[in-house]
């Protein structure tokens, strides 16, 4: 049997000031990403206790 491509990936979302990779998510790649990951988000980051901004890394 033929795997069939996945229509969903597993992404990291990492800490545009401190790099870390805070948080995983999923991303469903099908159509093409939605241009509010692409741009990132707002999330909290554990290490300067505030939100900030987060981009996607894939590993």
């Amino acid at each position: 049997m033929a795997k069939k491509s996945v229509a969903v990936e597993n992404v990291w979302l990492q800490c545009t000031e401190t790099g870390d990779l805070n948080y995983r998510t999923s991303v469903n790649m099908r159509g093409g990403m939605a241009e509010k990951l692409k741009a990132g988000m707002k999330k909290y980051c554990p290490r300067l206790r505030r939100h900030t901004l987060h981009k996607i890394k894939r590993k």
